[in-house]
């Protein structure tokens, strides 16, 4: 049973994707939403965001202007790129949240972009974190949240298909929760988490290209996802478990990624690799 379900749903993945190409990388994708409506989506979650009390925004400049400076090269950057059109769309924010404990970044669909910062131990640099940056970017102007969404809701809408033909047939109580559940895992683990590993190299591939075109020294990804291999110490689920390429396999796809990035770079006016502020 559990394999025609997963037949019926890799078929339909397969019939339905495809609506859009990824013009880096000619990946096909699936989405079921606008534009607009995405971007609708990424200003309320940026105004949540914001809104909570738990999260403090910087009103440190030595903070504030590093991460506004590398936003404005990598945004300009972006317009000039294969997604220039969307770029140009995008209302562009930039929000420093002051957590030190927390290494992270994300941008919304619409340009929302919010930097943690505990990411700049990691980053170390400027350059560092235009890496981290323009990775953040990449997944808003190549709509990887709502290409997520699309698979989640065909997913979901797959199983109750098969949860219903399998009732249909007398199967009665045979598709039971528990089964449900397994079913779900292995929808997770065959369909979702590919796709979402898909998203993460995509990122880090264009990521780095909008990096060099903005001045920065794309090689610093390299040392960025050696650094945070080392604070991982090794740690964390094997790679087909996890939504993230393990760290390893991050760097050789960069290094493998590198003289295209390179070339980018030669041709532009170098920024110096500006040290970031990091707490005591």
């Amino acid at each position: 049973m559990r394999s025609v379900v997963m037949g019926v749903l890799l078929g339909t993945l397969l019939g339905i994707g495809g609506c859009e190409t990824n013009p880096y990388t000619g990946r096909h994708q699936l989405l079921m939403s606008s534009v607009d409506e995405e971007m609708q989506m990424g200003a309320q979650a940026y105004s949540q965001v914001k809104s909570d009390p738990k999260m403090h925004q910087s009103q440190d400049p030595r903070e504030i202007e590093p991460v506004k400076r590398v936003a404005a090269r990598i945004i300009e950057a972006a317009k000039r790129s294969k997604y220039g059109e969307m770029a140009q769309q995008f209302q562009w924010e930039v929000t420093v949240i002051k957590d030190d404990k927390t290494l992270n970044a994300f941008a919304l669909p619409g340009g929302k972009i919010a930097v943690y910062t505990g990411i700049f131990s990691v980053a170390k640099t400027e350059a560092g974190l235009a890496a981290v940056m323009g990775h953040e970017v990449v997944h808003a102007l190549a709509r990887h949240g709502a290409e997520r969404m699309s698979q989640g809701q065909l997913t979901n809408a797959a199983l109750q298909v098969a949860g219903a033909a399998a009732s249909a047939n007398g199967g009665g109580g045979v598709m039971s929760q528990a089964a449900m559940a397994a079913l779900g895992v292995g929808a997770q683990v065959g369909v979702l988490l590919p796709f979402s590993r898909k998203h993460e190299s995509e990122a880090d591939y264009i990521g780095i290209l909008l990096a060099a075109d903005a001045g920065y020294d794309p090689r610093e990804s390299i040392h960025l996802w050696e650094r945070m291999a080392q604070l991982s110490g090794g740690g964390g689920p094997a790679e087909f478990m996890s939504t993230h390429p393990g760290h390893e396999t991050r760097i050789e796809q960069l290094k493998k990624w590198m003289p295209e990035a390179m070339a980018i770079y030669q041709t532009r006016q170098p920024v110096p690799a500006v040290l970031l502020p990091v707490a005591p």
